[in-house]
């Protein structure tokens, strides 16, 4: 943990350990996000297709379970429309 000072112009210099860390270099972009009274700063992902491959494996499909849903809903419609022929 490294304590900073805000400048006149709102400016917040981020400590060399952390540039090292998460290699930071000058024109990279952060966001600064606002968890209830905690101000967090986080870099953007220079790639954020490629970083957020891969994010949810290992977790249910949710088009498999969607295809699940619609055919389970396609077989209670085929048994309503059989009684109503009936």
């Amino acid at each position: 943990m490294s304590d900073v000072t805000v400048s006149s112009k709102g400016w917040v210099v981020i400590p060399a350990e952390y540039r090292r860390k998460y290699d930071l270099r000058p024109g990279d972009r952060v966001t600064i996000v606002d968890y209830g009274g905690h101000l967090t700063v986080m870099p953007v992902p220079k790639d954020p297709i490629r970083e957020g491959r891969g994010l949810l494996a290992g977790q249910p499909s949710l088009t498999k379970a969607l295809l699940k849903e619609r055919a389970e809903e396609r077989r209670r419609e085929d048994r309503r429309m059989a009684r109503l022929r009936s």
